[in-house]
């Protein structure tokens, strides 16, 4: 079907053009500003640095003359020109010290931000209790060791960390060491003995596996 049968093309309309305004260009040159200067003040030229959004307006050759005198820290002392220049590497924002706004002050505040698996920042700066990776390996759990416990590693020997492969080695060596049988029939041991396998016993209801 021809596209000016079209019901959808009758629906359209196009404005049509009118003669469009003619547009002058503006004469923004004012005079220059410099005294007996007739030229026109093409160039500008700042006012100062407490009206920092102000200008001259001069010709080519007041402007020249005027930016070879113009001094921006012009009636500041050398602290204050010292300061501005320091509050300008910020763009005169306003700064703080890293973790001064509360948690881990400074760099710990940062490293603890992010994981180390190969523990490489760990080595550089002799950080201990980095944070592990996702794969590293859970940290072992410190149980609680009971008085009754604690007795009974003593008789053997052993510290709170022995594992019941350690309870079951050292039992078997003081066996061999205090048995009578070991000592030709000796039995000054015995009571030692009773107290290791009481010790034994105990133990091996309470310590883990390795």
């Amino acid at each position: 079907m021809p596209i000016d049968s079209s019901k959808f093309f009758d629906s359209i309309r196009v404005k049509p053009r009118g003669k469009q305004p003619e547009v002058k260009p503006r004469d923004t040159a004012v005079a220059c500003e410099w005294a007996g200067c007739q030229n026109k003040g093409a160039h500008r030229a700042p006012k100062g640095r407490e009206n920092q959004r102000e200008y001259w307006h001069f010709c080519l050759n007041h402007v020249r003359e005027y930016n070879q005198n113009y001094n921006f820290f012009s009636g500041m002392n050398a602290d204050a020109v010292a300061r501005y220049q320091k509050d300008a590497l910020t763009g005169h924002r306003p700064t703080w010290k890293m973790g001064a706004n509360g948690g881990k002050k400074g760099a710990e505040a940062e490293i603890d931000m992010a994981s180390d698996p190969f523990s490489m920042f760990s080595e550089i700066n002799g950080r201990a209790n980095w944070r592990k990776g996702p794969d590293a390996q859970p940290k072992a759990e410190t149980r609680k060791v009971m008085n009754a416990e604690r007795k009974a590693l003593q008789v053997m020997g052993l510290g709170p960390s022995a594992t019941l492969a350690d309870v079951k080695t050292k039992y078997k060596a003081l066996v061999k060491q205090h048995h009578p049988d070991a000592n030709g029939g000796d039995r000054s041991t015995e009571d030692r003995l009773i107290e290791i396998i009481k010790a034994y016993n105990y133990l091996k209801t309470v310590v883990r596996e390795a």
